[in-house]
């Protein structure tokens, strides 16, 4: 026997599921597809789907040329989904007029899919390639903005430092920790305005950690050498670098190098943490306003 919902403030929320019909994220994936950047996007969509079961979500390589079926160009994955909802379109107008009549759907009359670009920030040369993959699909889709600014990747590049050792867990403990940073470098790609959002998220990151923090464009020369030296000039004298980077839109061996010029320790970019995917289904489901859990960033510590 199923067991009764618990009465008052403290029973349990019933459980959310997508709604049938709904229509499909399509994560776009910048950068050159690989493993790698496979694996990061399957955890990724895998996150989503356990916070919105019976969610179809799909992966597009916003830069694969041609495509293939292990790495599907985003324009094909755009074009497969363009498609079904036709058909969908078509039979839900069948429907309406029959014998029962009724209104259509109202899925029937909304976008083909909801495109989430898997950007930590925005990046100009990314989103109009993929911009210029939904427009040239033919067909009515939404495209959201890249996942930050939000508290949530302060949250994600916080656990990132303390796992290398560069920040304290929390300020309650590991207190012994003598390798902790005094200074990070937020390092991001994309131009001026994706910096600009990194540093909305510094702020969120320094109020964590109650250190400095300045972002800098790794595709910038000199940038993040240049903050370090800001960094060192106002008294930090531990650096570390931190990318607000996902993975895939950034050639891998970039924090590392800008690390070295900069002589800094780097920590891991955020991958699959798991409030990358609850921003990407946060994304999804404000924009077709599906009620889903809150993806609140963690209390400051």
């Amino acid at each position: 026997m199923p067991r009764p919902r618990q009465s008052g403030r403290h029973r349990r929320p019933e459980p959310v599921t997508a709604p049938t019909g709904a229509p499909p994220l399509v994560l776009a994936v910048p950068g050159a597809p690989g493993p790698a950047a496979r694996r990061i996007a399957e955890e990724i969509l895998s996150i989503a789907r356990s916070e919105l079961p019976g969610l179809d979500a799909r992966i597009g390589y916003a830069d694969a040329e041609g495509g293939s079926a292990e790495y599907p160009a985003l324009d094909a994955v755009l074009g497969s989904a363009a498609a079904q909802h036709t058909a969908r379109t078509s039979e839900a107008a069948a429907s309406a007029a029959g014998p029962d009549g009724g209104d259509a759907p109202d899925w029937s009359r909304g976008p083909a899919a909801v495109v989430v670009p898997l950007l930590a920030g925005p990046d100009a040369a990314v989103l109009r390639r993929i911009r210029r993959s939904v427009v040239s699909s033919g067909s009515a889709f939404e495209l959201t903005d890249a996942l930050g600014p939000h508290p949530l990747l302060a949250e994600a590049l916080h656990v990132r430092l303390s796992e290398a050792g560069l920040a304290r867990a929390d300020r309650a403990r590991l207190f012994t920790v003598t390798t902790a940073a005094d200074g990070i470098v937020l390092a991001t790609v994309g131009g001026t305005e994706a910096a600009q959002a990194a540093g909305i998220t510094g702020m969120l990151l320094s109020a964590r950690l109650a250190v400095p923090v300045l972002a800098a464009g790794l595709d910038e020369e000199g940038a993040v050498a240049r903050a370090a030296d800001e960094l060192r000039a106002a008294g930090s004298r531990n650096l570390a670098l931190a990318p607000c980077l996902i993975g895939p839109e950034a050639d891998e061996a970039l924090p590392a190098m800008a690390a070295k010029e900069a002589g800094c320790a780097a920590a891991e970019p955020l991958g699959a943490y798991p409030a990358i995917g609850r921003l990407v289904l946060a994304k999804y489901s404000e924009l077709l306003g599906i009620a889903t859990p809150a993806p609140l960033g963690a209390p400051l510590r």
